[in-house]
């Protein structure tokens, strides 16, 4: 007997648009529960197992690791399965505006229930988690996705995006290793932050000549013009939004870098 996993898989491959369109909100109502559940009971459970300073953590600190440990889970599926996509699946860099996007309409569905989550999450915690950049991350990137999901437009576009959450785990090691008390001069923080900065630069900004360079290969063509005007600014208003908050986080990042690796520590009088 096939697993639901198969089966959805085979409807996003083998089935008709609607069919992979219903499934796809399908999707996204399942993610949202299954990371609500890996936040509220998978997360504290494992922390308490695998890491005795969870347990010593205020509420609020808490909250913010649970939060940061579905953030991991979601960028690793995530980021690897855009990988695969990338490498693997022809239809959609073949034609990257209108090509086969059942694969990368799954993988949008399964981010699209994270940013609902992580929203929702970010309302309830807005005091101690609230930070306006991310709103307006998870904001255009929901409204952007929206169209991929409801009218699988622009596939090859909307996975180049998400390759972006493969730096995602690198920020909330980071986090991890302040909270626990590990000093931002050991070898094992300061290795993180060089991979950190290194990836982050990697897949959200070095790619944007690659990423635009496309975008100008295929605009005014007739496959650009039949998006009609509301498509054509979902895609790159929300895009350019995008690099101005991945500009922002990596000024932030190197600045961070620079102060552990560059400035000279100071030295201790007698």
């Amino acid at each position: 007997m096939p697993t639901p996993a198969a089966s959805v898989c085979r409807c996003f491959r083998g089935g008709s648009m609607e069919d992979s369109t219903r499934v796809g909100y399908c999707v996204v109502a399942a993610s949202f529960v299954a990371f609500q559940f890996c936040f509220s009971a998978a997360s504290p459970q494992l922390s308490l197992s695998l890491c005795p300073g969870y347990s010593t953590l205020p509420t609020v600190k808490r909250s913010e690791w649970d939060s940061r440990c579905v953030s991991t889970v979601h960028a690793m599926v995530v980021g690897l399965f855009c990988l695969y996509i990338l490498w693997y699946d022809e239809a959609v860099t073949a034609n990257p505006i209108w090509g086969e996007p059942r694969l990368v309409k799954l993988n949008v569905a399964i981010t699209c229930g994270y940013l609902l989550y992580d929203l929702l999450l970010l309302i309830r915690y807005w005091r101690t988690l609230g930070d306006s950049l991310f709103m307006c991350h998870h904001l255009a990137a929901l409204y952007a996705y929206g169209y991929v999901l409801s009218r699988g437009v622009l596939p090859y576009f909307a996975n180049f995006r998400l390759i972006s959450e493969l730096s995602t785990p690198f920020v909330n090691l980071r986090w991890f290793l302040d909270t626990v008390g590990w000093p931002r001069s050991s070898w094992l923080a300061l290795a993180n932050g060089l991979a950190m900065t290194v990836v982050f630069f990697v897949v959200r900004i070095a790619v944007i000549p690659s990423y635009y360079g496309q975008v100008f290969t295929w605009y005014g063509t007739p496959e650009y013009q039949r998006l009609g005007l509301s498509v054509q600014l979902a895609w790159i208003g929300p895009s350019l939004a995008l690099e101005v908050l991945n500009v922002v986080w990596m000024y932030r990042i190197t600045r961070g870098f620079y102060r552990a690796f560059c400035q000279p520590k100071p030295r201790k009088t007698a």
